[in-house]
């Protein structure tokens, strides 16, 4: 029988390494691309895909007080290059409380993200939206997510990279106080929030900043992840060589940054171990940008899980077999405070720091496989513990950024993308146009564990 009343989540962490919970994969429900979400639009607008379509789970949180879940959506069809008013959807995810298997969600509210005279956070990149590069504005890629026990939300920005606090109607309270350090500036120092590799040397890469969000146990501190490493960090100062990966720490009353620490990505090697013929996305210009973190949530005010992944699997451009989708587990205790020094010049670590503890909780990509799952997401982005079943366990979701199943030329026309799931063939049709016969656009999905954290 499937349930949509829900319960509170009490979790218990153990200490690393020995302490991996036991993840049980229960079931898979793609929701179709075309799927709409709660905005009301005037009257006469027409139905369009820039307007409401559901975009899917570039991050994913459980509030256990109001017993929702909430996904975002990120800045929109065609990364960057349209009009859209960014959002976060509430929905009502029937489960069955003794299986942990679930339903298809139901989008109940859709809350759009506003600044105080209603204007909308927009999911423009700033140089579209302001004319001007260096001024961030009301330009927002939200991509992680926190709810307060005061049912505000937290939102983590990639464009900035950026913090925000919004109230539960989505109006803007108040942005946190970003570290320096992570600003992308040009050769001149100017601020840049559009630029690439050729003109942004300093601060977070292009297209990775930060990715998720997660409050601690006691509430009392933030805890974003960046993407992937600094453009200036790592060998001969190139960020895309480089392991190390900044996560940060926020007062949350004073809405102020703390320290950071150091979060190692596996290494390519190993995963070029796996399969020799992968070289050329494994590259060592590719060690800091072909995988990177995608999600974090809080077991205790010092334990972590975080989601890494590698680009590759089911997706708007990617279609080559993934190899890299785990969860790990992560320990802040002894991990050295970084927010005062560089990581640029080398790969490995300067003399005295010491990264986070991590250890294997969950290969999604072998889990999956297991259980029939052909075509993986590229984007698995959403990661979030949910309530307790009836034998103790928690249901725990994973959610695909789908990017909307749009893409787009140099010039911004979008068109949608059909997939021949089978043959491996894509095909771009325009807009809310038909998808030929044997294709459709890529859904968004949902994977299900019933995870025992009892150790």
């Amino acid at each position: 029988m499937i349930r949509s009343v829900l319960g509170a989540a009490v979790l218990l962490a153990c200490a690393l390494p020995a302490c991996a919970a036991s993840w049980s994969l229960r079931n898979v429900v793609e929701t179709a691309a075309t799927t709409r979400d709660a905005v009301r639009l005037p009257p006469g607008t027409p139905d369009q895909a820039n307007l409401n379509r559901f975009g899917f789970y570039s991050d994913l949180s459980y509030n256990p007080r109001d017993g929702y879940w909430y996904a975002l959506s990120d800045r929109g069809p065609g990364g960057g290059v349209i009009d859209y008013a960014t959002r976060v959807q509430r929905l009502r995810i029937p489960y069955d409380r003794r299986s942990g298997r679930i339903g298809q969600p139901i989008v109940d509210k859709t809350v759009l993200f506003h600044a105080r005279r209603r204007d909308s956070l927009n999911g423009l990149n700033p140089q579209l939206l302001n004319g001007d590069a260096s001024r961030l504005g009301l330009s927002f890629d939200p991509e992680g997510l926190a709810i307060g026990r005061n049912g505000h939300f937290y939102v983590a920005d990639e464009y900035g990279p950026s913090l925000y606090e919004f109230a539960p109607n989505g109006r803007l309270l108040r942005a946190f106080e970003i570290p320096d350090n992570l600003r992308p500036r040009n050769a001149q120092g100017a601020l840049d929030y559009v630029g690439d590799r050729k003109s942004v040397v300093a601060g977070r890469q292009d297209n990775r900043g930060f990715e998720g969000l997660t409050l601690n146990a006691s509430g009392d501190k933030l805890y974003a992840v960046m993407q992937d490493p600094l453009v200036q960090e790592g060998a001969g100062n190139d960020g895309r060589r480089s392991r190390n990966v900044r996560i940060v720490e926020f007062d949350l009353r004073r809405g102020r940054a703390g320290a950071q620490y150091v979060y190692r990505l596996e290494p390519i090697e190993a995963l070029n171990a796996i399969d020799p013929s992968t070289r050329d996305d494994f590259s060592a210009t590719q060690q800091g940008r072909s995988i990177g973190l995608s999600a974090i949530h809080a077991l205790s005010d010092q334990d972590f899980l975080v989601l890494e992944r590698d680009n590759r699997g089911l997706g708007v451009e990617v279609t080559a077999a993934p190899l890299h989708k785990r969860v790990y587990r992560i320990s802040l205790r002894g991990a050295s405070d970084v927010s005062q020094r560089s990581l640029a010049g080398s790969n490995d670590l300067p003399a005295g720091v010491r990264a986070v503890d991590k250890a294997p909780e969950v290969d999604l990509l072998a889990a999956l496989h297991g259980a029939g799952v052909r075509d993986v997401p590229e984007k698995l982005e959403g990661l979030a513990i949910g309530p307790r079943l009836r034998d103790g366990r928690h249901l725990v979701l994973v959610g695909s950024d789908n990017d909307y199943s749009v893409t787009q030329t140099g010039a911004g026309e979008q068109f949608e993308v059909c997939v021949d799931r089978l043959g491996g063939t894509r095909t771009q049709v325009p807009l809310d146009a038909a998808c030929p016969a044997g294709t459709a656009r890529i859904p968004g999905t949902l994977i299900a564990f019933a995870v025992d954290f009892r150790r």
